[in-house]
């Protein structure tokens, strides 16, 4: 797998409703990406959506737009769309107007989420 993307993740806050049975936690955040291919920060906050089952966690979701400079010098927009049921196990979904990064639009992408002092470092791939 190739690294295409780190993006740190400072959490800003946390919002949730509990009915017992089921929970939803969203998470707002801002953060910076770097890489071999693009640097940049989040274009105002992004959320993470976390939602529980009798405590268990069952599915994340976050959602963001980067802005920055792709490789070639160009500035571009990322938006990053990131889910699945753990932290190991999330698939994330690009969509940006760089031309030089536009084939990510359709790579087979996987993540890891590792947690920091702050909030996470999701590392994005691209798989072989």
């Amino acid at each position: 797998m190739r690294l295409l993307l780190t993006i740190h993740v400072t959490l800003t806050g946390s919002f949730d409703v509990n009915n017992g049975t089921e929970a939803v936690v969203m998470l707002p955040f801002t953060g910076t990406a770097e890489g071999e291919f693009f640097t940049g920060k989040t274009v105002g906050s992004g959320v993470d959506t976390q939602k529980l089952e009798n405590g268990s966690l069952k599915r994340l979701s976050a959602r963001y737009m980067l802005e920055g400079r792709d490789y070639t010098g160009a500035e571009c927009r990322i938006f990053i769309e990131n889910n699945g049921p753990s932290l190991d196990a999330c698939v994330p979904i690009l969509v940006t107007d760089s031309k030089a990064l536009a084939h990510w639009q359709k790579a087979a992408l996987v993540s890891e989420v590792t947690p920091t002092e702050k909030g996470v470092d999701v590392r994005i791939f691209e798989r072989d």
